[in-house]
């Protein structure tokens, strides 16, 4: 089946690799763990004919319990097969063996073996997710507070990866928008309060892209999904085809219970200095739930009787 396409027997994890070896020994049953040049891995794990793409570093698998990417007990309990690039420090996938291995998916016309596919990434494997979706036409797209590129002449304002702009984002796969052509839908979560990540999601004009906000998070809009377990169910609706703003609206009032977004909203009412809003948040969240926090700052703005 699919896992003919593969193009070279994956080698054994060498020693001081041992954060492969769990990797490799489902590679060995359904799928392939196969090196791309020094920095970067792809590894496949086969099951039913719906396909989810993520993208990682390999500093987070290692520092896993499983040692195994962060998508595949997941993609395990939904029998989804499953396809990681895995890049070892900050490369941004941008790399001649990987524009190589995709190149070569496209040949053997890999992807033509699922019904569904669905790539997925945020920040930088953002970036990777849109700019390889061209090599999967008809493919779904969820990208959290992905990067357009950081060519300095096109994105310049960003000053959060200087070091990472001597990287090739021109020659191969480069400016994410465009590398979005051919997919059925992108889906774009970020915060539009957070001027980076808004700036980068307005280069990404085009009808088949849905913006979704997730206000007040900024640099963490990912892990504020993970935080509030909703990350699952929106990749869940996206690979079904059935995410809309007013889904997306509805998982995302778990953000509700979630203390940082509402130490967000209590730290944007007092930057603006106004007390109403402040004590308003703060009577929310204390009939809602324990917070010892928001109580006491109520206590502070209206008197300890309130």
């Amino acid at each position: 089946m699919m896992t003919e396409t593969v193009h070279s027997e994956a080698a054994a994890p060498a020693a001081g690799d041992d954060w492969l070896s769990a990797m490799d020994a489902i590679a060995e049953d359904d799928g392939y763990l196969e090196p791309l040049g020094a920095r970067h891995w792809a590894f496949f794990a086969e099951d039913r004919p719906t396909l989810l793409v993520t993208f990682e570093r390999a500093e987070t698998i290692r520092a896993r319990d499983d040692r195994l990417p962060a998508a595949y007990a997941m993609c395990k309990a939904r029998g989804w097969s499953l396809l990681t690039l895995v890049a070892e420090g900050e490369t941004w996938w941008r790399d001649r063996a990987v524009w190589g291995y995709f190149d070569r998916l496209v040949d053997d016309a890999f992807f033509d073996d699922f019904d569904q596919v669905l790539f997925y990434g945020a920040g930088a494997a953002g970036h990777a997710a849109c700019a390889y979706a061209v090599t999967a036409p008809g493919c779904k797209v969820l990208a959290v507070s992905p990067r357009a590129t950081l060519d300095p002449g096109l994105a310049g304002w960003d000053r959060r990866h200087l070091s990472a702009r001597r990287l090739d984002f021109n020659s191969r796969y480069g400016y994410a928008p465009d590398m979005t052509e051919g997919a059925g839908r992108v889906w774009l979560v970020h915060d539009p309060l957070h001027a980076p990540d808004a700036m980068h999601a307005a280069l990404f004009r085009a009808p088949w892209v849905m913006p979704l906000k997730a206000r007040r998070t900024a640099e963490a809009t990912e892990l504020s999904l993970i935080a509030t377990q909703i990350l699952d169910k929106i990749l869940e609706d996206a690979m079904a085809d059935t995410l809309t703003p007013a889904v997306f609206a509805r998982h995302w009032r778990s953000r509700r219970s979630y203390a940082p977004y509402l130490r967000a909203i209590l730290a944007g009412a007092a930057a603006a200095r106004r007390p109403g809003l402040e004590a308003a948040v703060c009577r929310s969240v204390t009939r809602r739930m324990k917070a010892p926090r928001f109580a006491a700052r109520l206590a502070e703005l209206t008197g300890p009787a309130t």
